[in-house]
């Protein structure tokens, strides 16, 4: 299948949950709201955006404005656009969960992986004085990056596949500064059985990890921590 089918069906897909699902996240005061440039068109670019890499709202709106402009020539100006990201993102989330649903896990396979990725709203330059959309976003670090930045946080649990990219079971949004753990024991793993779960140090609490093993049948597996001056273990010594 070619890219432009790809971005066609992604398209249909949104549109038909959109018409059938969405407009309950997606309401306005007006009746007379009618944009050119359609709801669906905006959460279509942003998904096509995320798929080719852009995980950044500005870098969906200039790929869609590089390489798609002749597709959606109602694209607005970046702040609008923005602006419509962040009034559409229970929408977002929402068809993310119905996109997961579609995607298809297999049943004979245990192992899963969680971790979180940042996304970001404004750089670390801008953490501290940003404003927009503070009823989700906030100022938090990302270790792995060595930064700071305002924004949100993306939760993912997924299930391993043999050389090829995790499938995604269950996702969540939270705010920058959120740790890992309480977001994955209140919402990625609420209802989950019977896996063997791999993650960093964000998730290494023993007792939690005790009455997962006992209540749910998941071995939550991380790195061993060092002591103070502890020489560097590998990632799985101990484990296996």
């Amino acid at each position: 299948m070619d890219i432009h089918t790809k971005l066609i069906e992604l398209y249909c897909a949104v549109c038909d949950h959109y018409n059938n699902t969405l407009l309950v996240y997606a309401q306005r005061q007006s009746n007379n709201f009618c944009p050119q440039f359609t709801d669906i068109e905006c959460m279509t670019t942003f998904i096509w955006g995320i798929f080719n890499q852009k995980y950044e709202v500005k870098a969906c709106y200039k790929f869609t404005q590089d390489y798609y402009g002749d597709w959606f020539p109602n694209l607005p100006s970046y702040q609008a656009y923005n602006h419509r990201i962040c009034f559409l993102a229970d929408a977002i989330k929402e068809i993310a969960s119905l996109f997961i649903c579609d995607a298809g896990l297999d049943p004979n396979h245990a192992d899963f992986v969680i971790d979180s990725l940042p996304i970001v709203v404004a750089g670390a330059k801008r953490s501290g004085t940003a404003k927009v959309a503070t009823e989700m976003c906030n100022k938090g670090y990302c270790a792995s990056k060595d930064m700071w930045y305002y924004g949100i946080k993306l939760h993912i649990l997924a299930q391993c596949n043999y050389k090829s990219l995790p499938t995604p079971a269950n996702m969540a949004i939270s705010k920058a500064s959120e740790h890992d753990l309480p977001v994955a024991k209140h919402e990625l793993l609420d209802g989950v059985n019977n896996i063997r779960l791999f993650g960093d140090t964000a998730f290494a609490d023993k007792e939690w990890q005790e009455n997962m093993l006992a209540e749910h049948d998941v071995e939550i597996i991380t790195p061993i921590k060092r002591k103070s001056g502890q020489k560097k273990l590998n990632y799985w010594d101990g484990i296996f």
